[in-house]
C-alpha cells in the first residue's frame, strides 16, 4: 500500500472512533466555508437549485444553498466514519427503518431485487445495512487511482462489487436471474450517448438506461432506498420506497422518466441532503448551465 493510502487508512480508523456529532460539526464548517469562499462546488449547488426550484426567491434559495452545502460537508466526514467503523459496527448508527417490509416481501418472492440508492443522505451506511439483510452486488464506477479502488473494495461491505462495464453488467443480470439482490446509484450520470434524457425536477437530465433494462428483462422488484441524516449527530433513519409505475417499461423515455420520479420522491423527504453539487444537467435543452 502506498504511503498516501496508508495515511488515509489511518484517518479512516481515527474517524471510526470519533463521535458522529463532532464529525458533523467539522463538516458544517467545511460546507459553510465553501459558500463563503464562493467555490465551484457552491456555484454548482446554486445553479442546480435555480433549475430545480425556480419558484423560490433569491433569499430562500441562498438559505437552501447554505443548508445543502452544510449537508455536503457532513457527508464527507460521515463516510470516513462509516468506512472506519467497518460494516458491522456502523449499523449501530441506524436508529429507525421505515419500509423494511418491502425488502422482506421482495426477498421472500425470490424473483430478484434491485435497490436504487440515490446520492442522498449516507448511502454507504445504507449499503452496510442492506448487506446485513442479504448478499448484494453493487455497481460502481472505479476511481482514477487504482490504489484508491483497492481501498474502497476493502472498506465496503458488499460481497460482490462490480465495475460499471460490460463484464460487470453481465454479472448483475446473472445475480438477478438467480433471485439475488443488486444495488445501483440511479442518478449516476451516464456518458453522452449511453443514456436517455428524461425530466428531473422539471428539466431534462441525462439518465441511465441500465436500471430500467435490468428490471424489464429480469422481472426483478425495484425499491428505492436512502439513509436520512438525523440532526445533531443522532444517527440515521433508513427509508425504503416502492418504485414508481412504469420503471420497467421497454420504452426507455417512459422508464427513465419513472426512474427520475423515484429519485425525486426520495429527495422530497430530505431535500438538502441530496448531492446538489453534482453536475446532473447537461447542455441539451439549455446552454451549459454551469459556466
Amino acid at each position: 500500500m502506498r504511503w498516501e493510502m496508508w495515511l488515509l487508512y489511518v484517518l479512516l480508523r481515527l474517524c471510526g472512533w470519533l463521535p458522529l456529532r463532532l464529525l458533523h460539526a467539522v463538516g458544517t464548517l467545511l460546507g459553510d466555508s465553501m459558500r463563503r469562499w464562493h467555490t465551484s462546488v457552491a456555484h454548482v449547488v446554486e445553479v442546480n437549485l435555480m433549475i430545480a426550484r425556480p419558484e423560490i426567491n433569491a433569499t430562500a434559495r441562498a438559505a437552501l444553498q447554505r443548508a445543502a452545502l452544510i449537508e455536503a460537508g457532513k457527508s464527507v466526514f460521515e463516510i470516513l466514519k462509516v468506512w472506519g467503523m467497518g460494516a458491522r459496527r456502523s449499523q449501530a448508527l441506524v436508529r429507525e427503518v421505515r419500509g423494511s417490509a418491502y425488502v422482506d416481501a421482495a426477498l421472500e418472492a425470490g424473483k430478484g431485487l434491485i435497490i436504487a440508492a440515490p446520492h442522498l443522505g449516507c448511502w454507504e451506511l445504507l449499503n452496510n445495512w442492506l448487506c446485513s439483510r442479504t448478499p448484494m452486488s453493487i455497481l460502481y464506477r472505479p476511481p482514477r487511482l487504482a490504489t484508491m479502488e483497492a481501498l474502497l473494495r476493502k472498506v465496503r461491505a458488499a460481497p460482490e462489487q462490480v465495475r460499471a462495464e460490460g463484464v460487470g453488467v453481465r454479472k448483475l443480470y446473472r445475480r438477478l436471474a438467480a433471485g439475488g439482490t443488486v444495488g445501483i446509484l440511479p442518478d449516476q450520470k451516464p456518458r453522452e450517448g449511453e443514456g436517455q434524457h428524461a425530466p428531473f425536477f422539471g428539466h431534462d437530465a441525462l439518465t441511465m438506461v441500465l436500471l430500467p433494462r435490468l428490471a424489464a428483462r429480469t422481472g426483478a422488484t425495484v425499491l428505492f432506498a436512502f439513509a436520512e441524516r438525523l440532526p445533531r449527530g443522532k444517527g440515521y433513519r433508513i427509508h425504503i420506497l416502492p418504485a414508481p409505475e412504469g420503471l420497467a417499461n421497454t420504452d426507455m423515455a417512459k422508464a427513465c422518466a419513472a426512474l427520475n420520479r423515484g429519485v425525486e420522491a426520495c429527495v422530497a423527504r430530505a431535500f438538502t441532503q441530496y448531492q446538489w453539487h453534482y453536475r446532473r444537467y447537461s447542455a441539451r435543452t439549455m446552454a451549459n448551465p454551469y459556466q
